[in-house]
């Protein structure tokens, strides 16, 4: 009997007429395809099952987060290589003899039956997308994985978001990036002491602890999740800036008061939707000041998967929406700001997730010890799969700067974009 690695390669020559672009070795210990970078393991029957059912990127990753596929080598490099492959053959014609043979191979490997339950770490929300107790919950899924856990994954300030890198210096780090990046973004929204700034999203805190210390600034920031909330109230406690910082555990749509100086949000407006992004906006605009700026770091991505994909939508940022710049930069202008510099930090954003990924390698067995083997894997696959997504321009993120104008137009904005590029602000 053909042994199970040469029968998929085989397969794979007849049905696509193209072999293999990573090595695979099966659970019987058969092995095919070319003998140089990641290996694919077959550990069972079962991941191959799932790819049946679900012949796509969400089959793969159920098998992968399940430990029913595993890849021994460079993950990133073999996405890369399967990605390349995949636009080349995907689209190839399968006709019905082409479809026997797979039913065919698939009833002599095992490979048949019901279709496997998804594993635990699969998001499972209900309701109506984007109501107000959902979003909740999707909030929950991802960020409510244990302070412990993003405490070792992210840099000192834990900032999950994109790094602004200044640097080639050996000595200059991922948090020497995320510093530039949360100064850029102070400068960038001309804070002063004493000034009153919102961020919408704050995470744990890291801007806005950021802005209060190095820029004297009164500073609030809004998440929705309880845990984020409790963790900046210690940070604030700490570091004794109870008279210039507060958190509130609350929805955008509940923003009401006074408006601020200075508003940001840092990658928070993908998890709005697409149904609410005018609420979004309108919400900001009524929270910044006449005169006020705003700082929006979001990410982007174009027609196909605006959610990220089958895999980030199902284990890692449920309800996720991501939509093109220049969507966002109408809406903002709809909402009634003036919109006055937009830059792509797309690169920036391959080095911060490399850098997240690398500690997740390296600190492994206590990242499966803090939140167990199964996220561990949804992790390890996220970061590899984000990291080649950003290098291949099929996701960007694009830090926007906008004012909102007075009545009679004016922005209280430098006049020219030498001095823009001379503050810092623009480039």
């Amino acid at each position: 009997m053909t042994d199970v690695a040469t029968t998929l390669g085989n397969l794979l020559a007849d049905v696509l007429r193209a072999e293999s672009p990573v090595r695979i070795r099966a659970w019987d210990g058969s092995e095919t395809g070319p003998p140089d970078g990641p290996v694919v393991v077959l550990r069972s029957p079962m991941g191959l099952r799932r790819l049946v059912w679900d012949p796509s990127e969400l089959g793969f990753a159920r098998a992968f987060v399940a430990g029913e596929i595993d890849v021994e080598g460079d993950l990133h490099d073999g996405l890369q290589r399967a990605w390349a492959w995949a636009r080349e053959h995907g689209r190839a014609r399968v006709g019905l003899r082409q479809r026997g043979r797979v039913a065919l191979v698939a009833a002599r490997l095992g490979v048949l039956g019901r279709r496997p339950e998804p594993p635990a770490e699969e998001a499972r929300l209900r309701g109506r997308v984007h109501t107000r107790g959902r979003d909740r919950a999707a909030v929950a899924h991802h960020y409510d994985l244990g302070n412990e856990f993003y405490q070792a994954l992210l840099d000192p300030h834990l900032a999950y978001s994109c790094g602004y890198w200044t640097s080639e210096a050996a000595t200059y780090s991922h948090a020497d990036a995320q510093w530039d990046k949360l100064d850029l973004v102070c400068r960038k929204l001309g804070l002063r002491p004493g000034m009153r700034l919102l961020d919408v999203g704050c995470g744990w805190g890291s801007l806005i602890l950021f802005a209060a210390e190095q820029y004297g600034v009164r500073a609030t920031g809004i998440t929705l999740s309880a845990r984020q909330g409790e963790f900046v109230r210690g940070r604030i406690a700490e570091r004794g800036l109870g008279g210039l910082v507060e958190v509130r555990v609350r929805d955008y749509r509940e923003l009401t008061g006074e408006p601020f100086d200075a508003v940001a949000s840092i990658e928070m407006g993908e998890h709005v939707g697409a149904v609410n992004y005018a609420t979004y906006a309108a919400t900001l605009f009524r929270m910044t000041r006449p005169e006020g700026r705003l700082l929006l770091q979001q990410m982007s991505r174009g027609a196909v998967a605006p959610g990220g994909g089958a895999f980030i939508e199902r284990y890692v940022a449920p309800d996720m929406t991501m939509r093109p710049v220049g969507q966002t930069v109408d809406a903002l202008a709809q909402a009634g700001f003036e919109v006055r510099d937009v830059q792509a930090l797309r690169e920036h954003y391959v080095r911060s997730v490399l850098a997240w990924a690398d500690t997740l390698e390296r600190r492994w067995d206590e990242f499966v010890r803090l939140v167990g083997l199964g996220q561990a894997r949804v992790w390890r696959l996220y970061l590899a799969g984000g990291a080649l997504a950003f290098a291949e321009n099929r996701m960007g993120v694009d830090q926007i700067l906008a004012v909102r104008p007075t009545a009679a137009g004016t922005s209280g904005m430098p006049d020219t974009r030498e001095q823009l590029l001379a503050a810092g602000i623009a480039g």
